[in-house]
């Protein structure tokens, strides 16, 4: 017995590790990451969110991407051999992609008896008609309504299923083929496709550097229905990216491994620009695959950062000011060998008035216009981030953030100034002095909604509402579930709230329409401010078509300077990203947007080993202590047990 115990104390003193991963991966080129949250979907052709994007962005390659180091952002060839150009045939605008020859999906049973097949143009389309079917319901559909018979593709699918069960009931691809394609959408040969638009569309080019336009196998929607044991093609990607999915448990851990079918692995010699290390020259991907853990809790996850089980992380707000002094790294994490990248998000944080209120919005004329102006003047966005985001925002000035043609660092916004007597006289020319209501004699009272039900969300509106009451208004926040408060946007039942928006493309336009009637909250659009002048609308359709020149510009000044005057909004802050790096992962660049870019990230996977080691050294005297026990009290017990045997 006490031969055993002590075999067993040996064996937990050896043992004694709290590294979370197999041995034989120690020195593998593995980036370990954490996710919060479990991915919504892996369909390319709705998917939205960072988490989705994270496993679907290495997996889909996209016709074109953006160059990794260059800023501005530049589009480079990804699956096609040049970026096209627009050409003007017969009053249409078109463009002619033109696909590599020899490129291959990753394995998948869905072609069976073979593994693979070439990508095809006809891929390009049946991508193209998933976006425009209803069933789909693509979040980016309104987007490529410019796309000859885009619009009419959907309808006539929609039309033919309520008529015909039997159509209904058919494969995809077979229905899309029934009703007739769209005249916009040209297959030429098996590796040219021609998009033709209806108006000019500079923006198109950006939808075909992300996921939604991938070349998609319409055998893999057919084959992965989520019948008789088979996967939802939700869940089971077939792409022709770096990686593939290896392993999806999305409730705990999913794993990508490098797809050997890879264009840029199986033809090294084209030097393809998306299939090369632009700033070493060495071909992709440096990677062997991705780990991502499913750590839902900031703390914990953090932790296990500093103790090197994952690679990249952001800074939790608890250690912000242990980790960075003055906007470096603190000299204890410089020493551990980390790096701190920041970079500007393209994104724009404000607070938005309902433009349709009576008592806020455009019905109240000069009055509202006072009052908004007033409101503004009392928030120190500065001042916010500093309290919520440890500084982590740049103060806003217009809805256009750094990096995005159209900005102007030395704009100021005169609005954008905490001026409290100003304020204080634009909320007497608005007709409530010292914030009161004449009509009842006491503050005037409004409402501002949020979707934030938190304990800490609460506390950043009270910031708001405490630098209305300076002014002497009484705002009343409204929590409710994000499900709620969408339904009162819908129904317009709202005066104020706050809300943000990330770019998906590096063009003013994808900024600048937010605040355009026509994609108002009422037509399905992000313009929750419900922001409707036509000056305004006038010269964003004048400027959205035009390229980046000294034209364009000065037509986003103009709007810049309605938008000031008229404030829908209260701009906040553009959004900064800190992220800390290993200093064994190598080539890490943060790019603001969401793009893919693991291919691109290398790793030092023998200094990593080392260097988890070193800080995670096991604490083994506690087993030892326990072991001198079982010497002192185990054994002498055996030998009492023995003699009283004999």
């Amino acid at each position: 017995m006490a031969l055993r115990l002590s075999i067993v104390l040996g064996v937990l003193l050896a043992a004694c590790t709290n590294n979370p991963y197999p041995d034989e991966d120690a020195t593998a080129k593995i980036e370990y990451v954490a996710f919060q949250e479990a991915p919504k979907t892996l369909d390319p052709a709705v998917s939205y969110t960072t988490t989705d994007q994270a496993v679907i962005g290495p997996v889909y390659d996209t016709l074109l991407e953006y160059h990794y180091t260059e800023r501005p952002y530049r589009l480079i060839p990804g699956l096609v051999r040049d970026v096209p150009e627009p050409q003007q045939r017969d009053g249409r605008v078109v463009y002619r992609f033109r696909l590599r020859a020899d490129l291959l999906y990753q394995d998948d049973p869905c072609f069976a008896p073979a593994l693979t097949r070439q990508v095809l143009a006809a891929d390009v389309a049946f991508t193209l008609m998933r976006l425009a079917d209803p069933l789909v319901n693509s979040p980016i559909a309104s987007f490529l309504s410019r796309i000859d018979g885009f619009a009419a593709f959907g309808e006539r699918l929609a039309a033919e299923r309520d008529r015909d069960a039997a159509f209904a009931a058919k494969p995809a691809h077979e229905q899309y083929a029934q009703v007739g394609g769209m005249p916009g959408v040209r297959v030429r040969s098996p590796t040219d496709l021609d998009i033709v638009l209806t108006a000019p569309h500079p923006q198109l080019l950006y939808w075909f550097a992300m996921p939604f336009t991938a070349p998609v196998p319409w055998e893999a929607v057919a084959h992965w229905d989520g019948r008789d044991g088979r996967d939802a093609f939700a869940e089971h990607p077939v792409g022709t990216g770096a990686f593939r999915l290896a392993r999806y448990d999305k409730r705990s851990r999913i794993v990508l491994e490098r797809n050997p079918n890879w264009y840029g692995i199986r033809h090294p010699e084209w030097r393809a620009p998306g299939a090369v290390d632009p700033s070493s020259g060495r071909p992709l991907p440096f990677l062997d695959g991705v780990e991502m853990r499913l750590d839902k809790e900031d703390i914990p996850a953090f932790t296990k950062f500093l103790q090197g089980y994952y690679d990249v992380s952001g800074i939790i707000e608890e250690s912000f000011d242990r980790i960075v002094r003055d906007e470096r790294l603190s000299p204890d994490m410089a020493a551990r060998g980390m790096q701190l990248e920041r970079a500007v998000i393209p994104s724009i944080y404000y607070l938005g008035f309902n433009m349709d209120d009576p008592l806020v919005g455009a019905p109240a004329g000069a009055r509202g216009r006072a009052l908004r102006q007033a409101m503004s003047l009392a928030i120190d966005s500065r001042e916010f981030t500093r309290i919520f985001q440890n500084g982590r925002g740049i103060p806003a000035e217009s809805p256009l953030p750094p990096g995005i043609f159209g900005y102007d660092e030395a704009y100021v916004n005169l609005f954008r100034r905490v001026d409290l007597e100003r304020a204080a006289a634009l909320l007497r020319e608005a007709g409530y002095p010292g914030g009161v209501d004449p009509a009842t004699g006491k503050a005037l009272h409004l409402t501002f909604d949020t979707q934030d039900t938190s304990s800490r969300g609460l506390l950043r509106f009270q910031y708001f509402a405490g630098a209305w009451r300076k002014i002497g208004l009484d705002v009343e926040i409204v929590a409710t579930t994000y499900n709620q408060f969408q339904d009162k946007v819908r129904h317009g039942a709202y005066q104020l709230f706050m809300w943000g928006w990330v770019a998906d493309y590096p063009d003013p336009e994808n900024f600048l329409f937010l605040l355009w009637s026509g994609a108002a909250r009422s037509k399905g659009g992000p313009n929750t401010a419900n922001f409707a002048d036509p000056r305004y609308d006038a010269l964003f359709l004048a400027m959205r078509d035009l390229p980046d020149d000294a034209r364009r510009l000065a037509l986003i000044r103009q709007m810049r300077g309605l938008v000031q005057v008229e404030c829908p909004w209260i701009e906040l802050f553009h959004l900064e990203s800190y992220v800390l790096i290993q200093g064994w992962m190598e080539n890490v660049l943060p790019t603001g947007l969401s793009i893919p870019t693991v291919k691109y990230v290398d790793v030092d996977a023998t200094l990593r080993a080392r260097l988890r080691s070193e800080w995670n050294r096991p604490v083994r005297w506690p087993l030892a202590v326990l072991a001198g026990i079982a010497g002192l009290v185990v054994i002498p017990a055996v030998r009492t047990y023995r003699r009283e045997r004999r």
